[in-house]
């Protein structure tokens, strides 16, 4: 996954980075290393390995896993330099100018047309669009093109060690180990500097319970297979709760007289909390319509919207689904979720 960090539900907790900014943002900058605490890091893997041999892990898979290895410098280094959060957003146009570029959707397109055979039994086994799946591999890793080089053992065992996030990242060693155990060659698990792996970018427990093969080959291979990679992402999004038949939303006109404060949403995220509340109050179709709210694609007059407007009143508008929330659970950023939902529009225009 590349470097942005929010923090997905703990019902589908996948991406390293999304995870790592919001728990660095109620978790203070003290004891950078563990070894201040008085643990070297040969000492600590030790007990990586007595944990992990406790979880059924082979001792082949602990020695080779885990010997040898040494904390890797600039992982802390990027671990700690994570930007803080601005209470000024900055504008969506830019972002999204950046990220719908037509060298990216024209990737996406061709993308899709190459595996038209296989797709719509993936949209039919999981009921998510392939254009939203081709969005999010567009987003993670430019379709493949880069999906990290950290050696992805000697990051997450530097980012346990490190100590201020070590249930998380023991835990993600450990999965790592258990996809040895399973076949996965290690010499091809490497990824971000924090962990996200293959061409979806998944965190390795993610990995262990969502990675599906889409080929019928009998293997999952999401470092090398785009079909593995598309099943995948698949299996994630109707895992984390995607409505099969509704869009993630569309754009809307606003009448000029709105007063967007009077819809202001009144609930409590129980993550990523100022990325929710940028969002209003949850109306049907109908009731925005009857406001002067007038969605540009298709949205049945039942569906629950929520009205966004990014960059304030007078500029752009989309009314929001429940799906929309789906994708923030892969990354909890309007900027990424609104930018994929974009793409994958215009992937499938």
């Amino acid at each position: 996954m590349n470097l942005r960090f929010h923090v997905p539900l703990p019902r589908s907790v996948r991406h390293a980075p999304t995870l790592l900014a919001a728990m660095a943002a109620v978790l203070p900058l003290t004891a950078m290393h563990a070894c201040a605490q008085g643990e070297t890091f040969g000492s600590y893997m030790t007990t990586v390995a007595a944990h992990a041999r406790q979880q059924g892990v082979s001792e082949a898979t602990i020695r080779s896993t885990l010997s040898g290895l040494t904390p890797n410098q600039r992982v802390i280094e990027l671990d700690t330099a994570q930007p803080g959060r601005s209470n000024t957003p900055p504008p969506m146009s830019g972002y999204l100018s950046r990220h719908l570029q037509p060298s990216l959707i024209a990737r996406g397109r061709a993308k899709y047309q190459s595996l038209a055979s296989i797709l719509p039994g993936i949209e039919r086994r999981f009921g998510v669009p392939a254009s939203i799946l081709f969005a999010i591999w567009g987003h993670e890793t430019n379709y493949g093109g880069y999906t990290g080089d950290f050696d992805t053992a000697r990051s997450l065992a530097t980012l346990a060690w490190e100590g201020r996030r070590r249930d998380l990242f023991e835990g993600e060693l450990i999965a790592l180990m258990k996809m040895i155990d399973r076949g996965v060659p290690a010499s091809q698990i490497k990824g971000s500097w924090a962990g996200a792996i293959g061409n979806p970018q998944f965190l390795p427990s993610v990995y262990l319970r969502l990675a599906t093969d889409g080929d019928g080959n009998g293997t999952t291979d999401i470092f090398n297979s785009p079909a593995d990679t598309i099943a995948s992402i698949a299996h994630y999004f109707q895992d984390a709760g995607w409505r099969p038949g509704q869009p993630w939303g569309v754009r809307a006109s606003v009448p000029a007289g709105l007063d967007p404060d009077r819809y202001a949403t009144k609930l409590k995220a129980p993550s990523c909390e100022r990325v929710h509340a940028r969002h209003s109050q949850w109306k049907t179709v109908a009731e925005w319509r009857a406001l002067g709210v007038q969605p540009r694609g298709y949205l049945a007059d039942d569906v629950l919207a929520s009205l966004f407007q990014p960059d304030g009143p007078g500029t752009n508008a989309y009314l929001l689904t429940g799906n929309y929330r789906v994708i923030l659970q892969y990354n909890c950023s309007n900027y990424y979720a609104l930018s994929v939902g974009l793409l994958a529009d215009e992937i499938a225009r």
